[in-house]
């Protein structure tokens, strides 16, 4: 229960709240000018009275007591008084040693026959014990705590009934017990209220960095997709162009044109994947231009500007394609999409490229294969480019496996295969 939850049930109360919080925090800070204040503040009300009154004889106190008891100097209350309050201040660091001489000194006291209002110090180590001790010092202190209330308790026996003086000092002594016990477990639980927001909010902050990071590996991917095999396109066909211009001009002609259309297309998608990262209030402000993301009816558009770029696209299709969903197809498009730029940089002029997208059951197959003879195992085995990392991030949303190598008849092969049962894909 926070303070601003006391406040509705009273001011009192949430005055009092407030003192007990900048109390504990005081205490935290300064534990030893707290200790200090604390005998300090037992000295002025407890020991002075009794000094202020020293050789007289209290009324209040009943003759047949009066008589079993005995006044002590000044100098003996003083040194009485001493060793009741001055324990006190090692009450937090060792209160079981506090408590100790605490209770050695009330016993002695007794057994001489002295009665002081100083006395009140043995609850006090009774409570410190009870908040900063060792709870399995609680039964010994406790069985200390018993004997010292009964030898009270048979003192005073001349005026008042044993049993009646045992309720009262027992009770006393539960009610410094079970207030040290409530505030030690509130203290326990305040702390470990403190950690878990604590754990909380560096939870919160990691799953932020996380979801940055995924954020920031997607639009990574997307724009590696959409700009390698774009740029891909666009630079065989200047090659192309740039050769055409002494033999073929009308076919350096048609090269510029291709590579306008390719730069105009890469744009569009830029600008598309651009669109999501837009600010909030650039959203509510304009309305976003957004494409609808590729598909598989547009792999056809793919093969076009690859054969535009001089490499020959044999594509084939079989089953239901246009029954899956949008996610699956934006997989089956990318993965393409990198696996004819890689085609493209590395098959060679001639090259022939068999593109083929199958759904048999529950699964789908897309395989890319070429006839090129370029080496492309110059590359360490422990390394891996972008490209095929982002095939494989993507294959893996859907439980599904990808494999890149040699093909055995020749050339270069990728082969994809996705999970299409409801369970299949990532949640």
């Amino acid at each position: 229960m926070t303070t601003d939850d006391i406040s509705g049930m009273g001011p009192f109360i949430a005055r009092m709240s407030r003192f007990s919080e900048r109390l504990g925090q005081s205490g935290r800070e300064r534990p030893w000018a707290m200790d200090v204040a604390v005998v300090g503040l037992v000295f002025a009300l407890f020991c002075l009275p009794d000094l202020m009154s020293a050789g007289a004889v209290d009324s209040d106190v009943p003759r047949a007591l009066r008589a079993r008891l005995t006044q002590p100097t000044l100098a003996g209350m003083l040194a009485l008084q001493g060793g009741l309050i001055l324990p006190l201040l090692w009450r937090r660091r060792n209160p079981l040693p506090a408590f100790g001489a605490v209770v050695t000194v009330f016993v002695l006291q007794w057994v001489l026959g002295v009665v002081l209002r100083a006395d009140i110090a043995l609850l006090i180590a009774l409570y410190s014990l009870a908040l900063h001790g060792r709870l399995r010092q609680l039964p010994w202190a406790c069985g200390a705590m018993l004997g010292a209330m009964v030898l009270v308790a048979l003192r005073v026996s001349v005026a008042v009934s044993v049993w009646v003086a045992l309720f009262f000092l027992l009770s006393a002594a539960t009610a410094a017990l079970a207030l040290g016990l409530a505030v030690r477990i509130r203290r326990a639980q305040v702390a470990g209220l403190r950690e878990r927001a604590a754990r909380l909010e560096i939870e919160r902050d990691q799953r932020g960095r996380l979801a940055v990071a995924t954020e920031r590996a997607r639009v990574a991917r997307e724009m590696h997709d959409i700009v390698g095999h774009n740029l891909s396109v666009m630079i065989t066909l200047a090659d192309g162009g740039a050769y055409a211009t002494d033999v073929a001009p009308h076919r350096s002609k048609e090269a510029l044109v291709l590579i306008g259309d390719t730069g105009r297309q890469a744009l569009g998608e830029l600008r598309r994947v651009l669109g999501l990262l837009r600010d909030a209030a650039d959203e509510r402000t304009h309305e976003p231009e957004l494409s609808p993301q590729p598909g598989i009816a547009d792999i056809d558009a793919l093969c076009a500007g690859v054969r535009a770029a001089g490499l020959e696209v044999v594509y084939r299709t079989s089953g239901n394609l246009n029954s899956l969903d949008g996610g699956v197809q934006l997989t089956v498009h990318r993965i393409v999409q990198e696996a004819l730029t890689n085609a493209l940089k590395h098959a060679g002029a001639g090259a022939q490229v068999h593109l083929t997208i199958t759904v048999e059951g529950t699964q789908l197959k897309v395989r890319v294969q070429d006839t090129g003879t370029a080496d492309r195992t110059s590359r360490p085995s422990n390394e891996e480019g972008h490209g095929l990392v982002g095939m494989r991030e993507r294959v893996a949303l859907y439980a599904g496996s990808l494999g890149a190598g040699p093909a055995p008849g020749g050339g270069w092969a990728v082969e994809a295969t996705l999970d299409l049962t409801p369970g299949g894909g990532a949640s």
